[in-house]
This record gives structure tokens, C-alpha cells and sequence, in this order.
């Protein structure tokens, strides 16, 4: 997994690269930023359109084709909905979670802020949002900028990763200690 998230990575860092040039040179940062995060968070809440972008069986043609669809019917930036079908026409939609994940890391990075992941088993309300940010920030010293995901196996509680530290409380790992410690002693 790790091998292959490198490959991602290497393929993902020209397109989130260039991307970011575009919108700072149109001064359409934050619009850009928001955006994608519409993306990912399309690509986080349904497994199916995950699985559509990731199958090599699909071709790209057919993926342009659903993506125009979507593009049509959703209010998309315009710099956004372009660069989705640049990636689509070179048949790099396999890659947009991973594009979106490399730019939201210059995007933070320009703004001198780091990049939580938070994953939920359902989704957070706007105050716990808000509330996190804030606890992360005083923790860290730094703004931080919550990338959200809604994992329902999780069961309850949250997951975080800032960097390469992770912060779990979730009632599954919980779950899962309780049931090793239960094993240790019987």
C-alpha cells in the first residue's frame, strides 16, 4: 500500500503542482480549494464513485463522459471543472483523490498552516468542526485545516492524523484493545 501511495503521489504532485500555480496566478485560491474539497468529499461519502473513478476496466472515455454529467448538473468552479477534465482526457482520474490530497498540502503550506485528516462515523456538525480546529490549533500552535472523511465502521468517535502522528478514539479500536485484553486473560 505504501509503494503504491508513492506512486500516487508521484503521479499526483505535477497536476496538484500546476493546478496550484493556475489559481494563485488567478487569484482563485480558496474557490479552487473549495472545490475540491466538494470532490473529495464525493469521492469520501460514495463508494461507488470511488470504485468508478479507481476501476481499470472503465475506460477513460467513459469516465470523461460521467464526470461532464456530474460537472453539468453540479455548480463547480470553472478552473476546477477544466482541470477535472484535463485529468479525465489524460485518463488520470485513479489519481484525483491522491491530486486533491498534494494540493490541499501546498495550499496549506502557502498559507503557513498544517493539515489534519479527520475521519467520523458520521459526519461532523459545523460547532464540532469548529471545535476541533480549535483544540488542534492549540495543541499544534499552527491554523490547522480539517480534511473530512465518514468511515460508518468506525462505529463512533474520531480518527486524526496531523503529519505522521495519529490520534484514535474510536470505538472500534477500542473495541478491538478490549477484545485482545480479554483474550490475554482467559
Amino acid at each position: 500500500m505504501a509503494a503504491q501511495n508513492s506512486v500516487l503521489t508521484q503521479i499526483a504532485r505535477p497536476y496538484a503542482s500546476a493546478l496550484f500555480d493556475l489559481a494563485k496566478s488567478e487569484n482563485q485560491l480558496a474557490q479552487v480549494e473549495t472545490g475540491l474539497s466538494d470532490i473529495s468529499r464525493l469521492i469520501g461519502e460514495s463508494d461507488e464513485f470511488s470504485r468508478y473513478l479507481r476501476s481499470p476496466v472503465i475506460n477513460s472515455d467513459t469516465k470523461a463522459q460521467a464526470l461532464e454529467a456530474i460537472l453539468a448538473k453540479a455548480s463547480v468552479n470553472a478552473l476546477v471543472a477544466n482541470f477535472l477534465r484535463v485529468v479525465a482526457a489524460n485518463g488520470r482520474l485513479f489519481a484525483l483523490d491522491q491530486i486533491i490530497v498534494v494540493f490541499r498540502e501546498l495550499a496549506a503550506a502557502a498559507r503557513g498552516e498544517t493539515t489534519a485528516e479527520v475521519t467520523s462515523a458520521a459526519p461532523l456538525s459545523a460547532d464540532q468542526v469548529k471545535a476541533l480546529a480549535e483544540t488542534l490549533k492549540a495543541k499544534l500552535g499552527k491554523t490547522v485545516t480539517l480534511n473530512q472523511f465518514v468511515d460508518p465502521s468506525l462505529i463512533g468517535g474520531l480518527q486524526v492524523k496531523v503529519g505522521s502522528q495519529l490520534i484514535d478514539s474510536s470505538l472500534k479500536t477500542k473495541l478491538a484493545a478490549m477484545k485482545i485484553a480479554m483474550k490475554e486473560v482467559g
